[in-house]
């Protein structure tokens, strides 16, 4: 396994991270996703450690906190070789303290998922969302209170925008308040949205992305094909509304490539789509999940090999779209393009 610094910290973290979605299951959303118990994680996890996988990641919102309870019990007794990552602020209840990220729901939400996760510090907390209605200096003021305290090693945030994340970045600097190293954000072949802004910030910020969604929301599991209907134990029939649309022409497109360069390379569908994210800049580590041991086993080949760059190239191609205002430009014309040039240029 590969380990890359986590933005600009010194935290190494491996190039392929595990999401603890799966675990314990609960409702529309996260029981269709999975639902492994405490005996069922464990050797989840034990294959993962084995693979060179020390990173997993969840958060309170999944399964009502029941996913960070199983995965501390499959973690239990080598918490010391793992890095335990998990996210807070959104709502997780109907009273006006279960969301958001005020100082009192920061706190609480902090001991909270130490207690479910038995342990006495979280290496990577983020916040799930950003709070418009809470001062950015109560929510970076809190959050430097729990590292201080030894309850948290490193920031991060996940679904930001640009100018949210950007003035966080600024009060903390401004203020000596402790700053995101970590930007977990959705990337897949078929949602690069996060290139045209973000991947800049992270860039010029030291923000290190932790991919969800790497697999288009799971479309690109090698199961959906052009022209056929969606296989019918698919749980995009479940949580297709949940997460990120994608047009079909563009899937299709995507796929068909995808399936040439599996064809050359003996590699499935996912491992590609997956080793094409982990060349990508400011990518830190790439979150798979898995229900079976089979799935898992399938994304860690994804690891120990490289597409070539004409490869690579056929893929940028299928997977492209063109930017929405004010980015176009800068892609489509040469006088923006001189004074900004393309991210791979910078990375």
């Amino acid at each position: 396994m590969e380990y890359r610094r986590l933005g600009a910290s010194g935290l190494m973290v491996p190039a392929l991270s595990f999401g603890a979605g799966t675990f314990g299951g609960q409702g529309p959303l996260f029981g269709a996703w999975g639902s492994s118990d405490a005996r069922e994680a464990r050797r989840l996890v034990d294959i993962c450690i084995d693979a060179g996988i020390t990173m997993f990641d969840t958060a309170d919102v999944y399964s009502g906190g029941a996913s960070e309870e199983v995965l501390g019990q499959a973690v239990k007794g080598r918490r010391d070789r793992v890095l335990l990552s998990t996210k807070t602020s959104l709502p997780t209840g109907d009273g006006p303290g279960d969301a958001g990220s005020s100082r009192s729901r920061l706190i609480a939400a902090c001991d909270a998922a130490l207690r479910r996760l038995d342990t006495d510090h979280i290496d990577l907390f983020q916040l799930h969302a950003f709070d418009a209605g809470t001062p950015v200096d109560e929510v970076l003021s809190t959050l430097d209170d729990l590292v201080r305290a030894g309850k948290v090693r490193y920031l991060g945030i996940s679904n930001f925008s640009g100018w949210q994340a950007m003035k966080s970045l600024a009060h903390a600097e401004r203020h000596g308040r402790t700053r995101y190293v970590a930007h977990q954000v959705y990337y897949s072949l078929v949602g690069r949205d996060y290139e045209w802004e973000l991947m800049p910030l992270g860039l010029d910020q030291g923000l290190g992305a932790l991919v969800w969604g790497p697999l288009g929301w799971g479309r690109l599991t090698g199961k959906i094909r052009r022209g056929r209907p969606l296989p019918a134990r698919s749980r995009l029939h479940e949580t297709a509304d949940y997460g990120p649309p994608v047009e079909d022409e563009l899937l299709c497109r995507v796929v068909d490539v995808l399936d040439e360069i599996a064809e050359e390379t003996g590699r499935a569908v996912p491992q590609i789509a997956l080793n094409w994210l982990l060349q990508r800049p400011t990518v830190s580590s790439v979150i798979i999940g898995a229900r079976t041991e089979e799935q898992l086993r399938q994304n860690l080949g994804a690891v120990g090999w490289s597409l070539t760059p004409e490869q690579t190239a056929r893929l940028d191609e299928a997977s492209s779209r063109t930017a929405p205002y004010p980015y176009f430009p800068y892609q489509r014309q040469e006088g923006f393009a001189r004074l900004n040039p393309p991210i791979g240029a910078c990375s």
